[in-house]
């Protein structure tokens, strides 16, 4: 089904945002959920667009699906930036999230560490974020390549997510390095169990050559615990041989909430960062 602004065609005018939904798109991996699809103004099938997958996908463009009522907004954002020549036109992805979204988000590597940290936690459940990215690469991307005119390269296409889907943008990252050209980690929630996944982490760096890497946090409520694991990860970064600002860039922002109201107002730097058209 398609929509206008939130409710859109295949043929977008130049001045209108066009949003094609598609609700509990199947899977063979995990549980059904709604896919919405941002195509830029003038979308026209004769050439072909960069693509962002986003997780959390509710609270991407409409106030009235997204926690809270506060949304990011994030069609607005992206036609400023293309207006200003900031950004390439692009396809955004947006893919919701279930009641099984801490299973789905979490790392499932180094495997015997998490199950350990899990059991620790009491964590209830299989940990399913292998089989949520299967779902993305194997199932929804090549859908999206058949039904969109898109440029299908790795330096092509992206990934982005707050908190826990800081967690498994980075993950889809690492673990598909031949997919991803980089990722936007937003409030990464390193804590999560312990923060078991840094030690995946400290062995997993994609090639700093070919993978761009966003990370930021605040400092008030839950992005208070933030900046240890961090500077960790920074130093992390590196040490793999990441430059920074060229191709990953960390920032911290004071007083920043855990909360969409927060990305909503800094979303445009990860867009910029990522989709940039400067060479």
């Amino acid at each position: 089904m398609s929509v206008a602004l939130g409710l859109g065609s295949c043929n977008p005018g130049e001045n209108k945002i066009w949003i094609d939904e598609y609700p509990s798109f199947p899977s063979s991996y995990v549980t059904p959920r709604n896919i919405e699809v941002f195509l830029p103004p003038g979308y026209d099938a004769s050439r072909s667009y960069d693509v962002l997958y986003i997780h959390d996908g509710q609270n991407v463009f409409n106030p009235l699906t997204a926690f809270g009522g506060e949304a990011w907004e994030l069609d607005k954002a992206m036609n400023e930036l293309s207006e200003k020549g900031l950004i390439r036109p692009t396809l955004v992805v947006a893919i919701w999230n279930t009641p099984l979204r801490m299973q789905e988000y979490m790392p499932g590597k180094p495997k015997e560490k998490v199950m350990a940290a899990a059991r620790k936690h009491d964590w209830e459940g299989e940990i399913l974020s292998d089989k949520y990215l299967k779902f993305m690469v194997e199932e929804l991307k090549p859908f999206i390549d058949k039904t969109y005119s898109t440029n299908t390269s790795r330096k092509n296409t992206f990934v982005m997510g707050s908190s826990m889907g800081g967690l498994i943008s980075f993950y889809a990252l690492a673990e598909y390095p031949e997919v991803f050209g980089g990722a936007a980690c937003i409030s990464t929630h390193w804590p999560a169990l312990d923060g078991v996944f840094l030690h995946y982490l400290a062995e997993n760096f994609p090639a700093p050559g070919n993978h761009k890497i966003y990370f930021d946090y605040g400092t008030a409520t839950l992005d208070s615990l933030y900046e240890p694991y961090q500077l960790r990860v920074d130093s992390m970064m590196a040490a793999a041989g990441f430059s920074r600002e060229k191709n990953w860039v960390s920032k911290k922002f004071e007083g920043a909430s855990h909360s969409e109201q927060a990305w909503k107002e800094r979303v445009h730097i990860p867009l910029e960062f990522l989709l940039t058209t400067q060479s």
